[in-house]
């Protein structure tokens, strides 16, 4: 059995850059800009079975996955778009988990999510490589996690594009499809 820190973890936790500077940033945005293509090969020719296993015990189905990332990744641009255009915003958190239990969450086809995330992700690509500088230390107040700039949000965000698709990944390895 595969180590639950790894399951949970397959690329590791999060750890925020120690500095930010453009060719980070660049690499973090390619990141945002890859994801669709990259969820989309994770799940191609997976089965509504398949889609319904988990990618560890306790944790969410593959369906469950690809409708998380579509639920964080719109909040984030939308978070993004209220620190651009207020001054330290306090943010609204939401209940991953609750979400993720949703009927939308564990039963729609992921299609729904990976055309969604398309439109999205080409979106705030757009307007992540439209912000001077000087933008990426605006950011807003999350109400578990303090203040955090955009610079630190594109770094979570490229780190959170990769987590996931790497927890489908990972599991198709393991059951070899």
């Amino acid at each position: 059995m595969a180590d639950l820190e790894a399951l949970r973890f397959p690329i590791g936790r999060f750890a925020p850059p120690s500095s930010t500077n453009p060719q980070l940033r660049a690499e973090q945005v390619q990141t945002l800009r890859q994801l669709p293509t990259r969820l989309r090969d994770a799940v191609a020719g997976l089965s509504n079975d398949q889609l319904n296993i988990s990618y560890r015990d306790g944790g969410w189905t593959l369906r469950q996955v690809v409708h998380h990332i579509a639920d964080s990744h719109a909040n984030s641009l939308i978070r993004f778009k209220l620190a651009l255009t207020e001054d330290w915003p306090t943010i609204k958190g939401y209940d991953e988990a609750a979400w993720a239990e949703l009927a939308d969450s564990r039963t729609l086809p992921v299609e729904i999510s990976l055309q969604w995330i398309e439109g999205l992700h080409a979106r705030w690509v757009a307007l992540v490589e439209s912000m001077r500088d000087a933008e990426f230390e605006k950011g807003y107040v999350h109400p578990a996690l303090g203040r955090q700039s955009l610079a630190q949000a594109l770094a979570l965000y490229s780190w959170h594009s990769r987590h996931h698709t790497a927890h489908i990944t990972g599991l198709r390895a393991r059951m070899g499809w």
